[in-house]
């Protein structure tokens, strides 16, 4: 026998305890509290709607029914006006005939019925004269039978007579319960279906979110491949999802950065550690004289800058795209920086040969002057050591442009440029053509330049210059009050 004994047993407390700790799960959701809420202000607004139905309904038909006994009570005050109380009991008399909901009864001082259709009244109801709501029976029925509601008016008449006037209210109470079994239907009717209502899009909600948590597990275990899933709604939950992808994305590629510099830095400064290295152990072998140690020495220091310098770059690239030099920005003018860079290296550009020309109008942007700055010397002296081809003049232009809601600077050569293929390339860490193996460099230069970039809220281009090569550092204009569209004071 199957699933009987204590394994059946064992697995059906576990399926039980599984279905009790995902029902506790869905009642502690946000989603479920919240249409829970809403349900419950639902059926509050229904219940003050329907009871406030039910007693406006209630004081239309009391009105009327008010209405009606008045007009009948005038009628039977002019009958005893004209033929006494013996007129008055022929006319109740014959009215207590007719079917309907309409009720009369006269008696005698002592009680005794004189003419009517009320057979039965509680006692002492004919003794308070004016408007009373009081049970009855009819003067057909048993004392068995169930009484019935009225709202009536006495009257004393001369002689010691009572006259009450008045009208069943079953109809009135019937009303009154459609709408009592309107407002329970209805009341039972919204809880379950907003309890049904609940359960489905909380369980829908609750999908996702497990969805996600699944995929935030994975992330979470090293696997950043992962992303949300986004059911194509457009909804929060999507956008959520979109914004966190996003995320994961950036974190991906920084991840893939971080270990693309890591083998990098493997690679590339090996060469120049064991090239300090060997100069050391060679200085201490072979150098038989101060000036030997001096020049060996001097020749281990420039190893050593140019490794300070890579490592010096390499953080400022990291500092750039950790976002947190973004707190000194201040509002910087791009033409003062170009002028002042273009003063700096004109005469390294004559040494070399070369022409540096600066063009520039006043463009103002919000930056970090020292990294703007650092990004500037890069692109000049990367433009001295290739912008200059065999059989072309070496010039190097300098611009500051505006365009828009931007500040455009740019520096181009006249040089071999870099082919189309190889833009985007270039731009990362550590990355050196085979044209520009052979020259001093660690192709950090342009990588700093396109993080700052970032930084700034810019972007950095490789256009062709036709020929050479312009480098092309767009960011958004900070508008000054006394600088006009067109960049001019």
């Amino acid at each position: 026998m199957t699933g009987t004994g204590p394994a059946g047993a064992a697995a059906s407390e576990e399926q039980a305890g599984r279905r009790g700790s995902g029902l506790r799960t869905l009642l502690r959701t946000t989603a479920f509290k919240i249409i829970a809420a809403y349900l419950v202000m639902f059926v509050l607004f229904a219940g003050f709607l329907i009871g406030w139905l039910g007693f406006a309904t209630q004081r239309l038909f009391t009105d009327q029914i008010t209405e009606t006994v008045e007009a009948e009570v005038r009628g039977l005050a002019e009958q005893y006006s004209i033929g006494g109380i013996r007129r008055l009991v022929n006319v109740i008399d014959e009215r207590s005939r007719r079917p309907g909901a309409s009720l009369y009864l006269v008696t005698t001082f002592s009680g005794q019925v004189v003419a009517g259709n009320v057979g039965e009244l509680p006692d002492g109801t004919l003794n308070r004269q004016g408007w009373i709501e009081t049970d009855y029976r009819r003067a057909e029925e048993t004392a068995a039978a169930r009484a019935h509601r009225a709202l009536a008016q006495v009257y004393g008449l001369p002689g010691g007579f009572r006259l009450l006037v008045g009208r069943d209210l079953e109809e009135r109470d019937r009303v009154l319960e459609i709408f009592g079994s309107g407002f329970r239907l209805s009341l039972i009717a919204a809880l379950v279906l907003g309890l049904i209502g609940a359960y489905f899009v909380t369980r829908r909600v609750l999908k996702r979110v497990d969805a996600m948590t699944e995929t935030s597990r994975r992330i979470m275990a090293g696997d950043l491949s992962g992303r949300l899933p986004i059911a194509g709604t457009r909804d929060e939950l999507d956008r959520l999802a979109e914004s966190v992808n996003a995320m994961i994305a950036r974190i991906e590629a920084l991840m893939a950065g971080m270990k693309e510099v890591s083998d990098n830095i493997a690679h590339d400064l090996k060469t120049p550690l064991t090239r300090l290295r060997n100069r050391a152990e060679e200085a201490l072998r072979q150098a038989s004289g101060d000036e030997q140690s001096r020049q060996a020495l001097a020749g281990i220091i420039d190893e050593s800058d140019g490794l300070i310098r890579t490592f010096n770059a390499l953080l400022m690239i990291a500092r750039a795209e950790a976002g947190n030099q973004r707190e000194g920005m201040a509002p910087v003018d791009l033409a003062e920086i170009a002028q002042g860079m273009g003063e700096l290296y004109e005469p390294l550009a004559e040494e070399a040969g070369m022409t540096l020309t600066v063009t520039a109008v006043p463009a103002i942007v919000t930056g970090s002057r020292e990294l703007i700055g650092q990004v500037v010397a890069n692109l000049i002296d990367n433009a001295l050591k290739y912008g200059q081809a065999e059989g072309r003049p070496g010039q190097i232009t300098l611009a500051v442009a505006v365009d828009g809601p931007d500040a455009v600077l740019s520096v181009a050569d006249a040089g071999e440029g870099v082919p189309e293929a190889d833009r985007e390339r270039v731009l990362e860490r550590f990355v050196r053509l085979e044209a520009s193996r052979s020259r001093p460099g660690s192709g950090l230069g342009l990588s700093l330049a396109a993080a700052v970039a970032r930084l700034h809220g810019g972007k950095l281009s490789l256009l062709d210059n036709a020929p050479g090569l312009k480098v092309v550092l767009r960011l958004p204009r900070k508008l000054d009050p006394a600088i006009d569209a067109n960049g001019h004071s």
